[in-house]
């Protein structure tokens, strides 16, 4: 039978270390596995109360798992208000290249030698800074999740392309040229990761280059900003996501869809199910590219 709910004061709404805890005598072993409290990881726990986000999860790591460990890459995002990692995903934290932590589970630990220019604090968490933190997004496996990472970060402008690009040059060590690819394939434009994966799609497939994010003018007014535009072709390319769904949103789209084709642009939209079938994507952008015929 579980024990009833005890809630020393100085622990109601902390994360605390359940062996001090015990030590202090403010709970006993018995009483840790209330309901009024939640394990995060060995040893570690929080007030029933608090919501358990990433946030939450990487403090409770950096401060009483592995004190002296640093958020990185996906974690360090998270603390930079970027995100991508979720609640239950990995905390992912560097630690000094002689450290002997051990693996827990939940817990992503890098071991290598971090400059001190390279981190700072922020909320009272140890992370890297935003530029060591898009470098870090670059090592991430596989290569187009690296470089879907590195877009919504640069998206805030929180580090600049160029920047990263050129610490990218000057990276050394493991994972550099995995760094380096993820950092040249980036270009911090997109909207969404489902907006990525199409421009990355685009380019392997040896199309034209699209414009991303081209601002569509007529007579000098503004009449539209296309994901991807072919100019030339007068032919934009938009990732019709879920979102197109929200109240409102189908007649701001039709609008939209209205200035456009007045303008003589040509729209195609793609969806997800579009992204699971590449081949027929490419295909049909193929075909949209192709000079119309001519007749004698």
């Amino acid at each position: 039978m579980p024990p009833p709910p005890h809630r020393p004061p100085p622990l109601v709404g902390a994360v605390f270390r359940g062996s001090s805890a015990v030590r202090d005598g403010l709970l006993t072993r018995h009483q840790l596995h209330s309901s009024a409290w939640q394990r995060l990881f060995p040893d570690v726990y929080a007030c029933a109360d608090l919501p358990v986000t990433h946030e939450l999860r990487t403090a409770a790591v950096t401060q009483l798992l592995l004190p002296g460990s640093v958020a990185t890459a996906r974690s360090a995002a998270v603390l930079w208000d970027v995100g991508p990692a979720g609640a239950t995903d990995d905390v992912e934290v560097i630690v000094p290249a002689r450290s002997r932590a051990g693996a827990v589970a939940g817990v992503r630990v890098t071991r290598r030698t971090v400059a001190a220019e390279d981190t700072t604090a922020r909320r009272g968490v140890r992370l890297t800074t935003p530029l060591r933190t898009a470098l870090d997004l670059g090592r991430i496996h596989p290569l187009d999740d690296a470089v879907i990472a590195l877009d919504r970060f640069l998206s805030t402008g929180l580090v600049f392309l160029d920047e990263v690009r050129s610490a990218a040059l000057g990276a050394t060590g493991r994972d550099c040229r995995r760094i380096r690819a993820a950092v040249h394939l980036a270009d911090g434009l997109a909207g969404s990761p489902q907006e990525t994966r199409l421009r990355l799609l685009l380019h392997r497939a040896g199309l034209p280059r699209p414009v991303a994010q081209y601002r569509i003018r007529v007579g000098g007014r503004f009449v539209a900003r296309p994901d991807f535009a072919w100019p030339e072709h007068r032919l934009a390319l938009e990732y019709d996501g879920a979102w197109h769904g929200e109240p409102g949103q189908f007649r701001r789209d039709r609008q939209r869809l209205n200035r456009l084709t007045a303008a003589g642009w040509r729209v195609l939209f793609v969806t997800a199910g579009d992204l699971r079938d590449p081949a027929g994507l490419v295909a049909r952008i193929t075909k949209a590219l192709a000079p119309a015929p001519t007749f004698a």
